[in-house]
């Protein structure tokens, strides 16, 4: 059904703009919609797989006849001046048709599918029969990687091949067959649970004992080195010296940041602090840090700053645990000696996420054997912010140029269409080590790309396809959504907070209206509601360019003046005076914010009140992937849904305390849908993924796209890495949304999807 009722008007979808979808959805939600037929509440659907359509709630499947749109009489024609024109309209007329509705597209697979007999787990081999006997078979390229156990060995594991199996095959192949003492082998993880998960699985193989699992030297890089130092050097590095917690961290670096005045509400201190972990996995020590912008040298003088502080204090951070180690062994030959002899042999998990730190040390203890077992992908290279270099990966040989490489191309994870798919994408890169994925089946749902019209009606078409999908039997732990950062989560969370369906999310994700900016012009609302709410004069006070100190100023002159906080600004006595013009300004413009929808009093605090401005000044526009402008594009797009302010700080409110509970219902409640960063889902698999906001901005990222702009294409790269990490995390369906508008504006569709979009079915 195409038409309904709203306020004895009638609607007629094909003749709605498609901007205004969301907003009738949202009628129908409310009860305002009905039949133009039965008068029966209606709603509109808005889904993937079908053209939006209103649906009666009591009786979905109930359908009226559609009515008859009458058409319109003839217009009478006049001739005027020399033209012909239809009495009562204009020249121009704009087309009644308005609709941009475009349909979801399946990207048909071009290679047929031939299942490759992946099973040859060296029949010769009694260990290897042993194994399969058990359950765990090896594929020809995992028994070669399992049995290949002196000398260097790369292996590269493509999504979905099985590393884990081969990681733990290998070490039980060495146990058992090669007779190795276990002492002697250190197998290093990127994640305790990883190295629990190995140890669980080594227990349940043939003929392998607990205590030879118990001499196995496991963990991550941190833990196995911060044991070194503890054993050696146990007085400084004494856990109650180590900064655990980001908090101390930060406040180290607020306090070094007053010298040379670093406002704590207009400095980014939590990405300098990302930035100071970089440059420490880079054993990059701040007299060698070459900074290339004013923010860089404000976060390179907290580096130096905050290594004093420690120094003088006697504490450490975690990157110091591997720092430290290393200049322990570099420092004393005989200690280097003894761990040379100690660990023969190497087991590395997650080559590609490794960092100048960690491979220094895995070069300097494996010198004297080199027997190192590599294993990872560099096409799920992801993590260059932390210090990650795929480059040792890319070039291992150069360091041991005897290794022997193994290349595990069964994928046995994902459908062979979204392998197929996911080859292709990836294919583009340039830089890379060249590998086929090969899948193991095939599925009868190819991937799907869907066309919303925005972030808004991307989330409830999303929301829509699982509730279709639960009530033909799925599961809500089957569905993951995937975005490339947290700030793009807002909408999908919003809309299933306000479903039935559970869900969860990352534990460390920041509620959006939580976010700094965003909770920095969302005082300037709340003052103009309440003009005395002196938590919301104290958050917009940084962007006035007015420090805290002159809060008692404020709450001086509202005394002496007998007025509110927020009048008592305009009193305000600084030393210049066009500062005290322009604050009697801004408290009359602020006092009228109350009166505008929230759209439009967000635009006013962001042109008038000179908002953007402050931002810019800020420091974190230029080169910093977290832009407070696009939190403030974000907070625009999730405005435009509500008529009033006090309805929207309303709603700001709610979901905030909605992201705390969910938070702490998430361990009471597996069987929900995932939603998760890109990053966060890395290794994990789902048999349902969305991935969200593929276009150019958002996957890639801006900062990839600027950084193309000046010649460099490592950020580009990394992000298409990025994008074929969410691909291949499905396992039967993959479904893409491309919003045709993103933060307000018009949006291009992602350049990694031009060759999908291309596709042609042979």
């Amino acid at each position: 059904m195409k038409i309904a009722m709203h306020q004895n008007q009638r609607i007629v979808l094909d003749q709605l703009g498609r901007e205004q979808y969301q907003l009738l959805y949202m009628h129908g939600k409310n009860g305002e919609l009905s039949c133009p037929v039965c008068h029966e509440k209606v709603r509109l659907f808005l889904g993937i797989n079908k053209e939006p359509y209103f649906y009666h709630i009591k009786s979905p499947e109930h359908k009226c006849p559609e009515p008859v749109i009458e058409e319109e009489l003839e217009p009478v024609i006049v001739e005027r001046n020399g033209f012909r024109i239809p009495q009562g309209r204009t020249i121009i007329e704009t087309t009644r048709n308005t609709s941009l509705y475009r349909p979801s597209k399946t990207i048909e697979c071009s290679i047929p599918f031939k299942r490759t007999e992946g099973v040859n787990h060296l029949a010769t081999d009694t260990y290897l029969r042993e194994l399969a006997a058990n359950g765990v078979i090896l594929d020809k390229s995992q028994a070669a990687a399992v049995v290949e156990t002196q000398g260097a060995l790369l292996v590269l594991a493509g999504a979905g091949s099985g590393k884990t199996r081969v990681l733990t095959a290998r070490t039980a192949y060495m146990l058992n067959v090669n007779k190795i003492d276990p002492r002697t082998i250190l197998l290093v993880t990127f994640t305790s649970k990883a190295a629990g998960e190995m140890k669980t699985r080594l227990l349940a193989y043939p003929q392998i004992k607990k205590d030879q699992i118990g001499k196995l030297v496991t963990g991550t890089f941190h833990s196995i080195f911060y044991r070194i130092l503890m054993f050696h050097e146990g007085n400084n590095w004494s856990s109650d010296r180590l900064l655990k917690k980001e908090w101390q961290r930060d406040k180290i670096l607020k306090e070094a940041g007053k010298a040379i005045e670093l406002s704590e509400k207009e400095f980014a201190y939590d990405l300098a602090l990302q930035q100071i972990g970089f440059w420490k996995n880079s054993l990059l020590f701040p007299h060698e840090v070459k900074p290339l912008t004013d923010w860089e040298e404000k976060a390179a003088y907290l580096y130096k700053k905050y290594e004093e502080y420690k120094t003088q204090k006697g504490l450490f951070d975690f990157d110091d645990m591997l720092i430290g180690c290393y200049q322990l062994l570099k420092s004393s030959p005989s200690l280097l000696e003894l761990y040379q002899n100690r660990f023969q042999y190497f087991l590395i998990d997650e080559f590609q996420d490794i960092n100048k730190v960690q491979y220094e040390l895995i070069k300097l203890l494996s010198d004297k054997h080199k027997n190192v077992c590599a294993v990872g992908d560099d096409d799920q290279a992801i993590y260059s912010f932390r210090g990650s270099d795929p480059s040792y990966l890319l070039e291992f040989e150069k360091d041991f140029p005897y290794a022997k490489l193994v290349t595990l191309e069964q994928n046995y994870r994902s459908s062979h269409e979204i392998v197929s798919a996911a080859n292709e994408m990836i294919a583009k890169n340039k830089v890379r080590r060249v590998k086929k994925m090969k899948a193991q089946f095939e599925s009868s749902m190819s991937p799907i790309l869907f066309f919303p019209f925005d972030e808004e009606e991307e989330a409830t078409m999303i929301v829509s396809d699982i509730q279709e999908k639960i009530v033909q039997g799925a599961k809500p732990s089957e569905f993951a959504i995937l975005y490339r950062t947290n700030a793009g989560s807002r909408a999908v969370f919003e809309r299933l907070a306000s479903s039935n369906l559970p869900f969860k999310i990352d534990l460390d994700s920041e509620a959006f209206y939580e976010r700094h900016i965003v909770r920095s012009v969302l005082s300037f609302l709340k003052i103009s509601l309440d003009e005395d709410d002196h938590q919301a004069l104290s958050a917009i006070l940084p962007s006035l360019f007015l420090s805290q100190t002159v809060l008692k100023d404020i709450k001086a002159e509202s005394i002496l003046q007998d007025c509110t906080y927020l009048e008592a600004l305009s009193h305000l006595k600084t030393k210049h005076a066009f500062q005290e013009k322009k604050l009697k300004k801004a408290v009359q413009l602020i006092r009228s914010l109350k009166f505008g929808s929230p759209l439009k009093s967000i635009e006013t605090i962001e042109k008038d009140l000179g908002y953007l401005d402050f931002l810019k000044k800020r420091g974190t526009e230029s080169n910093q992937q977290d832009k407070g402008s696009d939190d403030l594009k974000d907070l625009k797009v999730a405005a435009k849904s509500f008529t009033s302010i006090q309805a929207f700080l309303s709603h700001a409110e709610h979901m905030t305390a909605m992201n705390k509970e969910i938070k702490n219902l998430s361990k009471h409640f597996p069987d929900a849908i995932s939603l998760s960063t890109i990053h966060r889902a890395k290794g994990l698999e789902y048999k349902n993924v969305y991935i969200i906001g593929a276009v150019d901005g958002s996957l890639p990222h801006d900062y990839a796209l600027d950084g193309l702009r000046n010649g460099d294409f490592a950020a580009i790269e990394e992000e298409r890495r990025l994008f074929y990490v969410a691909m291949t995390r499905a396992k039967h369906e993959l479904l893409m949304s491309v919003p045709q508008n993103r933060r307000g504006k018009k949006a291009n569709p992602s350049r990694f999807l031009s060759p999908l979009m291309k596709r042609k079915k042979k």
